[in-house]
């Protein structure tokens, strides 16, 4: 197989999974909404939970410049699809382009505990990752940064002297908006919002509807955020495991669960991570990492995985 068919962005497919996934989401929104029976409610949750991460692995691939071969249509996709989080596009890109640059430094250690650490913030910092509060970061932040880009600098955030700011990774995720195009990200937010209005209105979704879904793929969205770096290798691009799951999740996530492939290929779109999977090496299991993760962080140990 040639280079080029090995980084060929599947443009079609990608815009039919946009479209799809964004009509199914609204479904069950409005299922959710109406539904008569509990179990009705908690089934159309579950399927929101997981539509959204589609969707979100839609959005991460626009962030990555490989949603769409076109750059218009790469960047519009991403919108709408950050819409559905609800995010920004640009607003997701700084930060997630970020962890790329800093994954597994002493910044994006949150698995472990080092002696100078606070520990109260970080177990709080961990099981906010684990129950999906720390899904809300991202709306909230991006409300805030709409109102306020100023906020973005305040020293609590920002300076070197600031606990949070450092053991949190909220100094170096917030480094990227230093010189950020803020016009065009507070755009790109209210683009969200009107989108978010259209889809409660067109959806008819009730508010308990809406915060039910949410809060459903919050839960599921966060669970895999750090599983997939959890006790991995202390290293930028190696340091991530490309998780054995079941293959209808990892079809609605996109592939999302080899993130081992995407740190050491991040230009290479989700049809083709398997392709640069290393399936000879160590590969735990989705449920073995989340479920030890709600042991909390373990102690940093004398010699750990580089």
């Amino acid at each position: 197989m040639s280079f080029p068919e090995l980084r060929a962005i599947p443009d079609r497919l990608n815009l039919l999974l946009l479209a799809g996934a964004a009509v199914v989401a609204g479904s069950l929104l409005h299922a959710a909404s109406h539904a008569s029976a509990w179990w009705q409610v908690l089934l159309a949750m579950v399927a929101f939970s997981f539509v959204g991460n589609t969707l979100f692995s839609l959005l991460h691939e626009s962030v990555h410049g490989i949603f769409h071969s076109n750059r218009a249509m790469n960047e519009w996709g991403g919108r709408i699809a950050a819409a559905f989080f609800p995010t920004a596009l640009t607003f997701q890109r700084i930060f997630h382009l970020r962890h790329h640059r800093n994954n597994r430094t002493e910044v994006e250690q949150f698995d472990y505990l080092r002696p100078h650490d606070n520990k109260l913030l970080k177990y709080l910092q961990w099981y906010c990752i684990l129950t999906g509060l720390y899904w809300t970061a991202s709306p909230l932040g991006m409300m805030m940064y709409l109102v306020w880009p100023g906020a973005f600098q305040m020293k609590a955030l920002r300076s070197d002297d600031s606990r949070f700011a450092q053991q949190t990774a909220a100094d170096a995720m917030l480094e990227g908006f230093d010189n950020a195009p803020s016009g065009r990200i507070r755009l790109e937010i209210l683009f969200t919002l009107a989108v978010q209005a259209a889809l409660f209105i067109l959806s008819d979704a009730t508010w308990q509807g809406w915060l039910l879904c949410y809060a459903a793929f919050a839960v599921n969205w966060s669970s895999l955020q750090y599983a997939d770096h959890a006790w991995s290798e202390l290293d930028v691009k190696e340091g991530a495991w490309n998780l054995k799951v079941n293959k209808v999740v990892q079809w609605l996530f996109l592939n999302y669960h080899h993130h081992k492939a995407h740190h050491q290929h991040p230009d290479v779109p989700w049809v083709h991570l398997h392709k640069h999977v290393d399936f000879t090496e160590p590969r735990p299991s989705f449920l073995r990492i989340y479920l030890n993760m709600w042991r909390g962080p373990r102690p940093m140990p004398e010699k750990p995985e580089t």
